[in-house]
């Protein structure tokens, strides 16, 4: 069977996270820092709002780029922000959707596309698999993507640069200055950016600027998965100028051909969702990244996140992150290697969307094996 497999497949790896759950197969009650979902439950106005639309028999097909009513409240939310005129906007299958048909739209082979490092692990295997050429802006060690960094890795064959704020797995929040500059780069030699805001919502220390606000050729990306928990829900949205009008009906074309639509009901139900105050959930979020930067910050050596729900945490000594996630799983608690986020095997990410109750015992067990 592998001889009849195609070659894209081996340019694609999810072995980094697949050796996390088989070294964790066997354990028993595991302290699970490693999955980046919220553990608080989907709102129950947003549930209703579901089972009401379902009910009621919103069950077919929507049109390709989503109902129309969830597309004029997400205009109407983003105009505000952006003040962008006519904005255009597309449903996904989640953000995760939406990144894969914007690459499959974008992306011939030699297309070089700039991304941080460390990066959300979809950026590269998709861009991998279409023949993109990833170029990597090493933000180590503070993660901070900046415009000299940028401008240093552009070419002429540069399509397309990710942002990613607040960013997995780092939990930095660029500032405008650097979104600023970074726009400045791009318009200065017409290069589109993507800008993947999930996290937009989860910001501790402030509002998380949006690259959107000072540059027109932004492919904005949000969804409802993260400040809604609705991560089994896969859906999303793309929010962009009129000047880029043209890539929403190819992102339309090719999701009829893929995902066919965003799941009906659920849409009808995101029209409450972009209604819901997260706000008590992002203050506790915040007091938990208090407890652990302060737990951990004797024996560990990080920069301190201001947004999302991850820590990205250098090994201790001389161990890299593998190694060192081998011996954490070894003590019943389960964290995820740097390398699968990066192209250095230095750090772990743990994620502390949990107890606070699991979040101290993750403490204790880290910094008795540092």
């Amino acid at each position: 069977m592998l001889e009849l497999l195609a070659d894209r497949t081996k340019l694609m790896d999810a072995s980094g996270i697949r050796k996390v759950f088989a070294l964790a197969a066997d354990l028993k009650d595991p302290v699970n820092l490693s999955i980046g979902q919220p553990d608080f439950d989907v709102p129950q106005q947003v549930k209703q709002a579901a089972v009401t639309a379902i009910e009621s028999g919103c069950n077919s097909y929507s049109q390709t780029p989503g109902l129309q009513e969830l597309k004029d409240a997400v205009i109407a939310k983003e105009t505000s922000r952006l003040h962008w005129d006519n904005p255009e906007v597309f449903i996904s299958s989640g953000v995760s959707g939406a990144l894969f048909l914007t690459f499959l739209a974008l992306i011939n082979p030699g297309d070089e596309v700039v991304i941080p490092d460390p990066y959300f692990v979809i950026y590269k295997q998709v861009i991998n698999m279409l023949g993109g050429k990833c170029v990597f802006v090493d933000t180590y060690p503070d993660f901070r993507m900046t415009p000299e960094k940028v401008e240093a890795v552009v070419t002429d064959k540069t399509k397309l640069i990710i942002i990613n704020t607040p960013a997995n797995p780092t939990g930095v929040v660029s500032t405008e200055d650097e979104l600023k500059g970074i726009a400045d780069i791009a318009a200065g030699r017409g290069i589109l950016v993507m800008s993947d805001e999930i996290y937009e919502d989860f910001c501790y220390d402030g509002p998380s600027p949006s690259i959107a606000k000072f540059y027109d050729k932004t492919i904005l990306m949000k969804g409802f998965s993260k400040n809604c928990a609705m991560t089994g829900w896969r859906l999303g949205y793309v929010v962009v100028s009129q000047e880029l009008k043209p890539l929403m009906n190819e992102l339309a074309k090719l999701q009829q051909y893929t995902y066919v639509c965003a799941p009906t009901p659920l849409q009808k139900a995101a029209i409450t969702a972009l209604t819901v105050d997260v706000s008590e959930h992002v203050a506790d979020y915040a007091r938990r990244r208090d407890m652990l930067v302060e737990g951990l910050s004797d024996k560990f050596e990080f920069v301190r996140p201001g947004g999302a729900f991850y820590m990205f945490i250098k090994a201790p000594g001389n161990l890299s992150g593998t190694d060192f996630v081998t011996r954490a799983i070894e003590n019943n608690l389960l964290i995820i290697p740097g390398g699968v986020f990066s192209e250095r095997d230095t750090h772990f990410r743990l994620s502390y969307a949990n107890s606070p109750d699991k979040l101290k015992k993750g403490i204790e067990i880290l910094n008795s094996i540092a």
